[in-house]
């Protein structure tokens, strides 16, 4: 019990931490983020905790803007991605060649190099934020996949399956009441592991300039803006936005721990 405790509470702070920052970009609306040239470039004071940028924006009032515009971007993301993961994954229980089929998409998705694979998704779909989306949902969904499959695989050889497979059901029936429900558990926690790959990459891609637009208060825009005056002594531009970015990623792994310690309950006697 200790350890599911543990985890609850874990899981409880990070979730805090996320509906904090989603607040308060919801409660800043646009003081801050507007320029102000006659404040470009200050360090951090009262003021401005996190300093200006070179337009005299607020960084603490575009950070959290660019927070949560990640954890959308990643909310969509994730969730496409977990969609064709599970699609793709009963696709399996269809047989062996269906199976077969399975094996040679989810192994040939995870031969490919996923940077490129990200960039050139991004590129040709044009970039900007739908391309962003589908981009990381395409890349991201064949290690959830293959984690799926083989969870189906196991419960095909449990008796139940086995006992409804004699009694004539059909593979879809199968599926859907003995297969999928099983797998629910999988799908969460592999959403929510899948949430901080997503918000990562979908800042990678915008400091390499295949991401977000320009104008939209994105952390990996506010990245790469700061690589022009950083040089200059302007750390606090990379700093506080970086630092933030990484927070919430950690927040969203301490999330998918904690949800996997629950629903595995051998996990929570560690």
């Amino acid at each position: 019990m200790n350890g599911r405790l543990s985890a609850l509470y874990r899981g409880g702070m990070a979730l805090s931490l996320i509906l904090i920052v989603l607040l308060a970009a919801a409660l800043i609306g646009e003081t801050g983020i507007r320029a102000d040239f006659l404040s470009r470039l200050q360090s951090p004071s009262w003021a401005h905790p996190f300093g200006t940028d070179q337009m005299g924006r607020d960084l603490l009032a575009r950070s959290l803007h660019g927070l949560a515009l990640s954890l959308w971007v990643g909310l969509l993301a994730a969730s496409l991605s977990v969609f064709i993961s599970t699609l793709v994954a009963l696709g399996a229980a269809f047989g062996d060649r269906a199976d077969r089929v399975v094996t040679f998409l989810i192994d040939g998705m995870l031969s490919m190099p996923h940077l490129m694979l990200l960039i050139l998704l991004s590129f040709a779909l044009g970039g900007g934020t739908s391309a962003v989306i589908l981009a990381v949902a395409i890349s991201h969904w064949p290690r959830l996949a293959r984690i799926l499959r083989i969870e189906l695989r196991e419960v095909q050889a449990t008796a139940y399956v086995q006992t409804s497979r004699a009694l004539g059901k059909s593979p879809w029936f199968i599926a859907r009441h003995h297969i999928l429900p099983h797998l629910l558990p999988h799908i969460l926690v592999g959403a929510l592991l899948m949430f901080p790959h997503a918000i990562l990459h979908e800042a990678g891609l915008t400091f390499l300039g295949f991401g977000l637009e320009p104008s939209r208060p994105a952390i990996g825009v506010m990245l790469s803006e700061s690589m022009r005056h950083i040089s200059a002594g302007r750390w606090w531009l990379a700093l506080f936005p970086g630092v933030m970015l990484v927070l919430l990623v950690l927040a969203f792994e301490a999330l998918g721990s904690a949800s996997r310690r629950l629903f595995t309950p051998r996990e929570a006697q560690c």
